[in-house]
């Protein structure tokens, strides 16, 4: 019999046919750029790409008078060389609010940078292999980003909201009986978001099998798809024995036997229903901060951060390849730390 295959390689068919998908919708010669980049970019990137340039294709035949009456797929090579560079800023500014059918569909900052990006890549692949004689979209500033308040847990606010999940959930009489049924699997759940920092999917991608216990570390798939474990301590260990305790009785749908996480279909939790659930927990125990899984990811990244000083080893936990990245993302609690170093040299004694 064929071993179920597993989850991270069940998402990336369905990615694989949902891109497939979306090609088919896009003009032949997009198939050259997709192909071209598919081994330095996961299977998601793809699919944001295919998504930006369909709406790219779209401003195209709503504005470009030569296109009228074709369809996106017959949309020729050539008028990307004809472009200027005051197209794509027609673009840019056509992207913050239009209509598509009966919806009025807006951008702001970060959704209008991330499909210039896209077009960009599609307008540099194809300039690089000659396939057209203009690059306009090099020419095109990137809008750019407003820094956002990071929200994070303090620490009363994480003991508040395991306590929540834990004891003193409080909804309808039917939603009561929902979480004293899923209680320890929440617990686990919310307990291995805030102890090791994983994203959503890391977290509902995990088998049992992943899970080791004579080392305290679990395997998960990262962003990218490759492997890494990663350690977590007494508390998530605690928590995850105590759901399995009762997770080993579940009778599962086929296919979902090794799935950490259940739904109450007794499926693999999906990153949808994840989300919800921690919204859920955030809603009734912390109202006035808008709680996400990223945001717990955030909390623990800041906490290991200030107990440990290593921006290095914050970057490595949290799965980040650019050290960078992290570094924007804690950059407040350096300055911070950078702040009380004026008070630690003194120069004369008293």
């Amino acid at each position: 019999m064929a071993e179920n295959p597993s989850y991270s390689e069940q998402n990336n068919i369905q990615n694989e046919l949902r891109l497939r998908e979306l090609r088919s919708e896009l003009p032949p010669y997009c198939g050259t750029f997709f192909r071209g980049i598919e081994h330095r970019t996961a299977s998601r990137t793809r699919i944001a790409y295919a998504v930006d340039l369909k709406v790219f294709f779209e401003f195209l035949l709503a504005t470009n008078p030569s296109l009228k009456g074709k369809t996106i797929r017959e949309i020729p090579l050539s008028i990307l060389s004809e472009l200027q560079s005051y197209d794509i800023e027609e673009y840019l500014d056509y992207l913050k609010v239009y209509k598509k059918d009966d919806s009025v569909i807006t951008n702001h900052e970060r959704g209008i940078k991330r499909k210039i990006c896209s077009l960009r890549s599609f307008y540099n692949y194809l300039y690089k292999n000659h396939s057209v004689e203009n690059n306009p979209a090099i020419q095109v500033a990137v809008p750019k980003l407003h820094e956002k308040a990071i929200i994070r847990l303090d620490p009363n606010e994480t003991a508040t909201l395991l306590d929540c999940v834990e004891n003193e959930y409080s909804g309808t009489d039917r939603q009561n009986a929902f979480h004293e049924r899923n209680k320890l699997r929440d617990l686990a759940m919310m307990t291995l978001l805030l102890g090791t920092g994983v994203r959503i999917s890391e977290c509902i991608g995990l088998d049992i099998t992943d899970l080791d216990f004579d080392n305290d570390r679990m395997k998960v798939v990262r962003k990218g798809g490759y492997e890494a474990f990663v350690y977590f301590g007494d508390e998530v260990r605690e928590a995850l024995l105590n759901y399995l305790e009762v997770r080993k009785n579940k009778t599962t749908k086929e296919g979902h036997e090794n799935a950490l996480f259940l739904s109450g279909q007794m499926r693999r939790m999906t990153v949808r229903a994840a989300e919800n659930l921690v919204k859920k927990y955030a809603r009734s125990c912390i109202p006035l901060k808008r709680i996400t899984p990223h945001k717990l990811r955030s909390t623990y990244g800041t906490t290991l951060y200030q107990e440990t000083g290593d921006i290095y080893l914050v970057a490595d936990v949290l799965g980040h390849k650019d050290v960078n990245t992290t570094r924007k993302h804690y950059a407040a609690i350096e300055d911070e730390r950078r702040r009380s170093a004026k008070d630690k040299v003194h120069l004369r004694k008293d």
